[in-house]
């Protein structure tokens, strides 16, 4: 990811975990861009007529960030990861309301592939994939959250390992095995007809 450098981000994050609101405000101006490209390219992978605008989705996360307490910020890449996961709690609870809203809704599934990672030509069933990303936490919490940091906040390789503590051959391999296990159980949910 570009932006603002690592230091100053990391910076502000302690301050503001210190309790310094005034470095919250800076931080904000300092990230926006850059959350605002995160979002745009997760909200181009949405069904076109998506109601949900990419300024709206940073505005929603910057109001749970400011909610936010008890987080011990460890630098920019911790910071863009739980950006990242709160942009994908905002998108599913979205598609959920839509879907309540139309009694159900008629979305189709879209399989989970990896097209969706590269091309992003064919939007993706948020509700389908946050509930299988629900399920591969329960299996294996660091597979689903490389899932989340790559695929929601864009997260290059060396930042989720740095984020999770790992080795990057491992977030590489978690990657592979991830997408791999996703796919299967996106694709056994469409041939169950749910």
């Amino acid at each position: 990811m570009s932006g603002p450098s690592t230091h100053e981000v990391t910076a502000l994050l302690q301050r503001w975990s210190a309790g310094d609101e005034a470095a919250l405000e800076q931080l904000a101006s300092l990230v926006y861009e850059e959350l605002r490209r995160t979002a745009h390219r997760y909200m181009a992978r949405e069904a076109i007529g998506h109601t949900l605008q990419t300024t709206a989705l940073v505005n929603e996360v910057y109001v749970r960030l400011v909610k936010v307490s008890d987080v011990s910020w460890q630098n920019r890449a911790h910071f863009f990861a739980v950006c990242a996961q709160m942009m994908r709690r905002i998108l599913t609870d979205f598609a959920r309301s839509r879907r309540s809203i139309k009694r159900g809704g008629n979305a189709g599934r879209v399989p989970f592939d990896e097209a969706l990672f590269a091309a992003q030509e064919a939007p993706a069933d948020i509700v389908a994939l946050d509930g299988a990303l629900e399920a591969l936490s329960a299996f294996d919490e660091r597979k689903s959250r490389v899932v989340e940091m790559r695929f929601f906040g864009g997260l290059s390789v060396e930042e989720t390992a740095q984020v999770l503590r790992v080795s990057v051959e491992t977030v590489h391999r978690d990657w592979r095995l991830a997408k791999s296990w996703l796919l299967r159980e996106l694709s056994k949910e469409k041939h169950d007809g749910t």
